[in-house]
């Protein structure tokens, strides 16, 4: 269980809130609200119940303050967001900046304290720096999932110091996830596509443990249709990794778990967007093609997968997404997801930086049960691994 809001006092307290602010800006001004919407309930709730907001976040990845990565843009698009007054202090520890502008505030203000990462003891977790942030609050709230597997200071040390609990959107997203791997509704699936396996070891094992059917797409299901002997042509693959994928291959078949992999594939001889391309069987690629996306008869398989269970779990597209006309797949299953959850007959979670990216190419991340915007994060949570920034949020 997680501590959240429901069991806070923030009445005339000083409330220390971590967001994650690290969203585009461009020309000075930021181009994308979306993680600022999430937080604005949270934020909103604080303040109408006399807190006074102090706003902590990380910007880029500075060495030093630095202009150009201060949060101090951030005040106005927070503002214009809440639709009431957000102020700015030009640091986010000690006198004057930081706790003069805190001990000026009134009960329900808002203040966005400069970028934390301008300090080398946020990404160490320096106690020093953590006793400096902590000074400042009298409570604690994390609303920033996307930076919990981050042991920061302004993640995980001030919840050793303060009174520690989940911001709103925090707790959907614990919420969220919690009940797809931890009491899913059976059947389970997880979509996991991507480039490399490599990169998804940890993943693949921890759900092998938790699904009941996997489904492998991207670049690392060249991997495991050459591991079965598969020609792959110039495609991306991790030869170095077939003996792995054999090994994930067998597991699967010992526990019993459906293990789904392309039956066709859309193939090019160039990495380019509307490249002359064929439709091949996933046994027939040509020595000088390469695989950049699932074939119609694969969209038909993986689509009649998501029609017989009831969650599903994606992370990653299923070819080259990004280059028309790679993305069918993709944006095909995407749809049959989308509409499946709209139906009611599916509990649908996404995640990671390309899965987002592709379900909003597709329009279809609006339809979805609960989409995280939490890249490593997410993904983490998927591998297994505890993230530092949610173990302090747990009720002792």
């Amino acid at each position: 269980m997680f501590r959240t809001l429901d069991e806070a006092d923030v009445r005339g307290k000083r409330v220390l809130v971590r967001v994650d602010l690290n969203v585009p800006v461009e020309n000075g001004k930021v181009a994308d609200t979306t993680r600022i919407e999430r937080v604005a309930p949270t934020i909103r709730e604080i303040a109408d119940k006399g807190g006074r907001v102090i706003l902590l976040s990380h910007f880029g990845r500075p060495k030093g303050p630095d202009p150009k990565q201060s949060l101090k843009p951030f005040a106005p698009a927070i503002a214009a967001v809440l639709k009431r007054p957000v102020a700015f202090a030009e640091d986010c520890i000690g006198e004057p900046a930081a706790a003069a502008a805190v001990d000026a505030m009134k009960p329900g203000e808002i203040l966005c304290l400069e970028n934390t990462r301008f300090h080398p003891g946020e990404e160490r977790n320096d106690p020093a720096f953590v006793a400096q942030l902590a000074a400042l609050g009298d409570i604690f709230v994390n609303d920033a999932f996307s930076v919990a597997h981050r042991a920061h200071a302004s993640v995980e040390g001030i919840g050793h110091r303060l009174p520690t609990y989940a911001g709103r959107a925090m707790q959907d997203e614990l919420e969220a996830l919690t009940k797809v791997l931890q009491s899913p509704i059976r059947p389970l699936a997880a979509i996991a596509g991507g480039a490399k396996v490599s990169t998804k070891l940890d993943l693949l094992g921890n759900l092998l443990e938790k699904v009941d059917t996997l489904i492998i797409g991207g670049g690392m299901a060249n991997t495991f249709l050459a591991a079965r002997g598969y020609s792959v042509g110039k495609s991306l693959c991790e030869h170095d990794l077939l003996p792995t994928a054999r090994e994930i291959m067998a597991k699967a078949k010992a526990k019993g778990r459906e293990f789904v992999l392309p039956v066709d594939a859309v193939v090019a001889k160039t990495f380019a967007a509307n490249a002359p391309s064929r439709v091949v069987a996933a046994d027939s690629v040509g020595s000088d093609e390469m695989i950049l996306d699932i074939g119609p008869r694969s969209i038909e398989h993986v689509c009649s997968v998501l029609a017989r269970v009831k969650t599903l779990v994606w992370n990653g597209p299923f070819g080259a997404f990004e280059l028309e006309p790679f993305d069918i797949g993709t944006v095909e299953v995407a749809e049959a997801a989308a509409e499946l959850t709209a139906a009611g007959k599916i509990i649908t979670v996404a995640g990671g930086g390309d899965t987002v990216a592709a379900l909003n190419a597709a329009g279809a991340a609006r339809r979805f049960t609960y989409v995280s915007t939490a890249g490593g994060a997410f993904l983490e949570w998927l591998e297994g691994k505890p993230l530092p920034g949610v173990e302090v949020l747990r009720a002792g």
